[in-house]
């Protein structure tokens, strides 16, 4: 990186200028995921759920399917915050469970992608006229507002395995600010990728039709957008491996020849070929790591379960103290 600053463009963010410098700057260079999602990220992603490689979201549907209506009526939530919450397709599980269970309530769906956000969330309001859905733009992994005078009790949803793309100190971080916004009666779900056979997991972030890999270089087109950068998507390529000692998949982009990428406001850095950004990583869990994650939170486990090949848990979670 330089030491003259170029001068910063009025159209760009600067908090996105702010979180691409910090991560190029360090001696791995990274970029968080919240650059993943734009509207067409947002879009390849949920191409990437229906893919046969990727047995997440599939086996996630099967576990709610099979537990929300019995969750749902023994807890009767008033409400349900979803962090992440995207096209909220899977959560269509959910809200019918509810709204089997509860006359009115209300649906608080949170993502970083405004234009995705409102559609998704007007398709709900439109499909489920009990429900009062109030969306909220925000990056979930900072600090936000929830709406005043939300019924109570209420369940805060994580699904998707969101959980894995968060280091041990961050995700005890992130599910520490969700059981401050819990009363006593309020329930944590949440969907967690297992560990098992590698091969299984790498297959799943390196598909055969390479969506996995546009969704990864995508994220350099809204670095672009929002920072006001100057990568060239088409230097770069996706790879997707599994670290054993970590227990976690890593995403990297990996430069195709030597380049200086400018960056309004924060400089230019310099890549060799070959030398590769961080992406993302997506850690697998066990009981064990979750329940320390948990204890390490402020809560405690009520309910695990899995599928019959063991390859993903839902788990319900109430707030401790």
């Amino acid at each position: 990186m330089t030491d003259v600053a170029l001068p910063p463009s009025p159209a760009v963010d600067a908090t996105a200028v702010r979180a691409v410098a910090d991560g190029l700057s360090r001696p791995r260079k990274e970029l968080p995921p919240r650059f993943f999602y734009d509207e067409h990220g947002s879009r390849l992603f949920e191409e990437i759920t229906r893919l046969p490689e990727y047995y997440l979201t599939r086996t996630e549907r099967t576990l709610l399917a099979r537990w929300m209506p019995v969750w749902v009526a023994a807890l009767k939530p008033r409400a349900l915050i979803e962090l992440g919450a995207g096209s909220a397709e899977k959560t269509r599980i959910v809200l019918d469970a509810i709204s089997a269970a509860a006359d009115s309530s209300v649906y608080v769906p949170v993502d970083v992608s405004a234009e995705f956000l409102d559609e998704s969330a007007g398709r709900i309001g439109r499909d489920y006229p009990s429900i009062q859905v109030v969306p909220v733009v925000a990056d979930f992994t900072d600090a936000f507002a929830l709406p005043d005078g939300l019924p109570a009790p209420a369940m805060h949803a994580f699904l998707g395995s969101t959980i894995g793309n968060f280091a041990p100190d961050d995700a005890v971080a992130l599910l520490r600010r969700v059981r401050e916004r819990m009363s006593g009666g309020d329930r944590f779900l949440m969907g967690v990728d297992l560990r098992k056979d590698p091969a299984v997991i790498e297959a799943a972030y390196n598909d055969a039709a390479g969506v996995t890999a546009a969704f990864n270089r995508n994220m350099l087109r809204v670095v672009n957008a929002q920072a006001g950068a100057d990568f060239d998507v088409d230097a770069w390529e996706h790879r997707a491996s599994y670290n054993a000692v970590d227990h976690w998949i890593e995403m990297h982009l990996v430069a195709l020849r030597e380049q200086v990428v400018a960056v309004p406001g924060a400089g230019t850095f310099s890549f060799t070929a070959g030398e590769t950004i961080r992406t993302e990583i997506s850690a697998k869990h066990d009981r064990g790591s979750v329940d320390a994650m948990f204890a390490a939170s402020g809560l405690r486990v009520d309910e695990w379960t899995t599928d019959d090949d063991a390859l993903y848990a839902l788990v319900l979670a109430s707030p401790v103290g």
